[in-house]
C-alpha cells in the first residue's frame, strides 16, 4: 500500500512540474482581453528568454503563436497548414536564417488572439518549420502595440477590424 501511495505522489509531482514548465514556456495559454470604449486590448507576458508566446486560433483551430515583429507575415509550417486545411496558393521563395527555401503564400480566414480577431490575413507556409506559428506583421500591422515591463500590449481599435 505504501508503494502505491508513493507512486501516486510521484505521478502528481510530475504532472504538477510538467504544467509549471509549460506555463513558463507559454505564460499566455489563455490570453486575457480588456475592452475600452472603441478598442479591445490583449496583454501578453514575456516567457522564457523574453519571447512572447501565446495560444490562439487560426480558422478556429488552436495553435501556439510566437510574436515576431521581424517577420513580414504570419508563418506556419507545412505540416500544420496541412492539418488545418490551409491551401497553398502561390509558390514563393522565402529568405530564412538558413538560406532561401521554397514556400507558399496563402490567406488565413481568421487569426484570433484573445478577443482580437483579424480576417483574411496574409501568411506563408514554410517547410521544415516547427509547429509554433510566427505571428508576424501581417497580423500586427493593423494593431497598436507597445512593449512595457516585460509585457506586450496589443490594441485593436474598432475601425481596424
Amino acid at each position: 500500500m505504501m508503494i502505491i501511495a508513493w507512486l501516486l505522489g510521484m505521478l502528481l509531482a510530475v504532472k504538477f512540474f510538467a504544467g509549471w514548465e509549460e506555463k513558463k514556456a507559454n505564460p499566455n495559454q489563455a490570453p486575457q482581453s480588456s475592452y475600452g470604449t472603441n478598442y479591445v486590448e490583449v496583454i501578453l507576458d514575456s516567457g522564457r528568454g523574453g519571447h512572447y508566446t501565446a495560444s490562439g486560433f487560426i480558422n478556429g483551430h488552436k495553435v501556439n503563436f510566437m510574436v515576431d515583429t521581424g517577420a513580414t507575415s504570419v508563418a506556419l509550417s507545412e505540416r500544420l497548414a496541412n492539418q488545418l486545411n490551409v491551401k497553398k496558393l502561390i509558390p514563393i521563395d522565402l529568405s530564412t536564417a538558413n538560406g532561401v527555401v521554397r514556400g507558399w503564400a496563402t490567406k488565413l480566414d481568421t487569426v484570433t488572439l484573445g478577443a482580437i480577431e483579424l480576417h483574411n490575413v496574409s501568411a506563408t507556409i514554410t517547410p521544415n518549420m516547427d509547429d509554433d506559428v510566427l505571428l508576424g506583421m501581417s497580423f500586427l500591422r493593423p494593431l497598436d502595440f507597445a512593449h512595457r515591463n516585460n509585457q506586450l500590449i496589443l490594441r485593436q481599435y474598432k475601425s481596424n477590424q
